[in-house]
């Protein structure tokens, strides 16, 4: 086999012409053959005996071209990759440029190769200064939390359901006087106010006592994901069969006793308050450290070859469509939900991926920059942590891992130990937020409020997706 490189005019981008010798594209000519034989028929011969050269004869020599180009291909580049002493950062566009019976198979893979980056200040950038002092309300509400975590849960006997309450329920569903599929269940629990039932189911539970038969109406939404349902009033005949509530501790020496290692309010007050100062100080580190990089990489020069977004988009929706299917969704599934496509989806991740891709770049460079080098002791260290995380053996963890997957946790520590050395060397200044930037923080929250309200619903009167066949 034999391999040419040439650079292409987009930058960053080259063309291997990769030539497969003759005596092996015939090898993969008969390994098709012998794939594909038992899909002919012939008068005169047994399904599956029918001779290669009559097979060529009857349809021509190309009948086994494409399987034995997909048989080579991959294991031909993959090669080739090994000889090209490039750094290859996309996938391959294949083109075939030879293929013919007694000639050498030659095609061609345009890939992007990393590009170079011409850093720009990363030392010494200004920040702006901000403020980790926690405030009361901050402290106390760490305290709540914890006081929440420790409530005890009680019946309900001596008064009707309230919001917070949690009611514990069967209930079945009627459209247009039938049932309808998921559309009960039976010892339901039911927390008043959580929003986890079609709007204005909770609420007309709200008063209503233990024994209760209550027929609750409501309309399913008009986005809602099961067609047959959405903007239908529906009728849900509801038993109440108990009702439970919460019973937050009283903030008192007793409660910090039973939640600490100090006996008074007041030293388990000022132990919040030390957490939450660490808390906050790391927030305020992170978030300067961002508007640091997003400087760095706005005063670096980086030429990105469209494949390399490409393929970063790629990544970016298989990981997606991974973690859909934990969720028991398929990403096709997920597509017709939320009335959009692949090359949609591709078009609007495109600009994190091209983000994505800057600062891994400029990381990688100033790791460099930094000659920061991770020792086989650093990688020790790491795997030391990651086994206790997942309270595993080291050695059953290093089993796992190639040394492909090795190399790429060099690659991560460096990233973060250049992305510390930034936050190390960052200068906090005081500055004035202009009317635009208090604009941007204003909308920010609305934005994620807009992205959570595009997942989709679940099919039940529950927006729970784990309980849907339940109903």
């Amino acid at each position: 086999m034999s391999v040419q490189v040439e650079p292409m005019e987009e930058k960053n981008m080259i063309r291997m012409t990769i030539e497969v010798p003759a005596e092996e594209f015939e090898s993969a000519l008969q390994e098709s053959y012998q794939k594909q034989k038992n899909d002919f028929s012939m008068p005169g011969f047994r399904k599956g005996k029918i001779p290669r050269n009559v097979i060529e004869q009857m349809y021509g020599p190309g009948i086994f071209y494409e399987e034995a180009a997909n048989i080579l291909i991959p294991t031909a580049y993959n090669d080739a990759l090994k000889e090209c002493e490039e750094d290859i950062v996309s996938r391959p566009l294949v083109d075939i440029v030879q293929i013919e019976k007694g000639k050498p198979f030659i095609f061609s893979a345009e890939v992007a190769v990393r590009p170079e980056v011409t850093l720009g200040q990363y030392e010494g950038v200004e920040v702006t200064e901000m403020d980790a002092t926690p405030t009361e309300e901050e402290i106390m509400a760490d305290i709540d939390r914890e006081r929440e975590n420790n409530a005890r849960i009680i019946a309900v006997e001596d008064r009707a359901i309230e919001m917070g309450d949690t009611a514990i329920i069967d209930y079945e569903g009627f459209v247009d006087g039938e049932p309808f599929e998921g559309g009960q269940d039976e010892n339901h629990s039911l927390e008043i106010g959580s929003g986890s039932f079609i709007p204005g189911f909770e609420e007309q539970l709200v008063g209503k006592n233990v024994g209760d038969e209550v027929d609750v109406n409501v309309t399913f939404p008009e986005e809602y994901h099961a067609p047959d349902l959405a903007g239908r009033d529906a009728l849900f005949k509801v038993t109440i069969h108990e009702v439970k509530t919460k019973e937050i501790p009283e903030l008192d020496d007793e409660f910090a006793q039973d939640v600490s290692e100090f006996d008074t309010v007041d030293e388990y007050k000022d132990s919040v308050r030390e957490k939450v100062a660490e808390r906050k100080a790391g927030e305020v580190r992170e978030k300067q450290q961002e508007e640091a990089m997003e400087q760095i990489i706005a005063a670096s020069e980086i030429d990105i070859p469209d494949a390399m977004i490409d393929s970063q988009c790629e990544n970016m929706i298989n990981r997606m469509a991974q973690q859909l299917a934990g969720q028991g969704l398929s990403l096709d599934q997920y597509m017709e939900y939320t009335g959009t496509n692949l090359d949609e989806m591709k078009e609007e991740i495109r600009p994190d991926a091209e983000m994505q891709i800057r600062n891994e770049l400029v990381l990688d460079a100033i790791a460099e920059a930094e000659g920061i080098e991770i020792t086989d002791e650093d990688i020790e260290e790491e795997l030391e942590k990651m086994a206790a995380m997942y309270q595993m053996d080291v050695e059953q963890l290093k089993s796992y891992l190639d040394e492909e997957e090795t190399e790429n946790m060099k690659l991560d520590l460096a990233s973060r130990r250049a992305y510390e050395h930034i936050g190390d060397t960052m200068k906090p200044v005081s500055r004035v937020i202009t009317e635009k930037e208090e604009d941007t923080e204003e909308e920010a929250p609305n934005e994620a409020a807009d992205d959570a309200e595009s997942e989709p619903e679940a099919a039940e009167p529950a927006a729970d997706d784990t309980e849907e066949t339940e109903e």
